[in-house]
């Protein structure tokens, strides 16, 4: 299929990145086959956004640490990349806002490439602000935003006041989700289980990973407060920072 008729993806990773793993890195390799086995898409970039200072999550590493072992683990990568923004930020911001600000910047770098068709642009603009209710599988023009995530974020939007219900409709409803599964959870089920996911079911692509691997920051830091190595878990990354 000619690449112009395939809607372009960029995915959108968030989280602490405590430090940043195999496992994450593989969860944009799994997303991007995912996609793009369909058909419908081209995935252009990916995008990591470490969770800044602010989150005062305990066993947190300074953000300017975390986002140098992400920026390491990326260098090889021509299409997966670190950005700043949200580390940088003097207050915990909330994914839905972090969501929308990536979206904002990527419709703004669209309109500003030289091949631009205005006319368009602002046509899928006032498209994209009226759209709450819709598919974001029914845009097949320029880029979509898409987070992705493990299956336990997905888990998380049924968590009593975790989430605010608004944030759930823009972020499954107005984007889209690419959900990566791992042993023992069951996203399939915990969609239908929710009415609100249920809701917008067409919009969460779900994706098996076949390679068991689990590798998870927790079981990284757990590693490194013991003195144990971690080499060739974190993407070739140096952690002595993290020590």
């Amino acid at each position: 299929m000619d690449d112009q008729h395939l809607t372009k993806v960029v995915l959108l990773a968030c989280g602490s990145f405590n430090p940043i793993t195999n496992m994450h890195l593989r969860m944009f390799e799994l997303a991007r086959d995912h996609l793009e086995d369909t058909g419908q898409y081209r995935v252009v970039k990916g995008i990591i956004s470490p969770v800044g200072d602010a989150y005062k999550k305990k066993g947190l590493i300074e953000a300017r640490h975390r986002l140098e072992m992400a920026r390491l683990s990326t260098d090889s990568s021509d299409w997966i990349t670190v950005d700043p923004w949200e580390s940088l930020q003097p207050e915990w911001v909330e994914t839905a806002k972090v969501v929308r600000h990536y979206y904002k910047e990527m419709l703004e770098a669209e309109q500003n490439t030289d091949d631009v068709d205005t006319v368009k642009y602002a046509k899928k603009r006032r498209i994209e602000e009226n759209h709450f209710g819709a598919s974001s599988h029914q845009k097949k023009d320029g880029l979509q935003l898409m987070f992705l995530c493990g299956a336990d974020v997905l888990e998380s939007f049924g968590v009593p006041n975790l989430w605010k219900r608004e944030d759930i409709d823009e972020i499954v409803g107005r984007y889209g989700m690419v959900c990566i599964t791992r042993s023992g959870s069951d996203p399939h089920k915990f969609i239908h289980q929710s009415d609100k996911l249920w809701q917008y079911r067409q919009n969460i692509h779900v994706v098996r990973e076949w390679v068991t691997n689990e590798i998870s920051a927790t079981q990284v830091r757990r590693s490194l407060r013991r003195g144990r190595s971690v080499s060739d878990l974190c993407g070739g990354t140096s952690l002595t920072c993290c020590h």
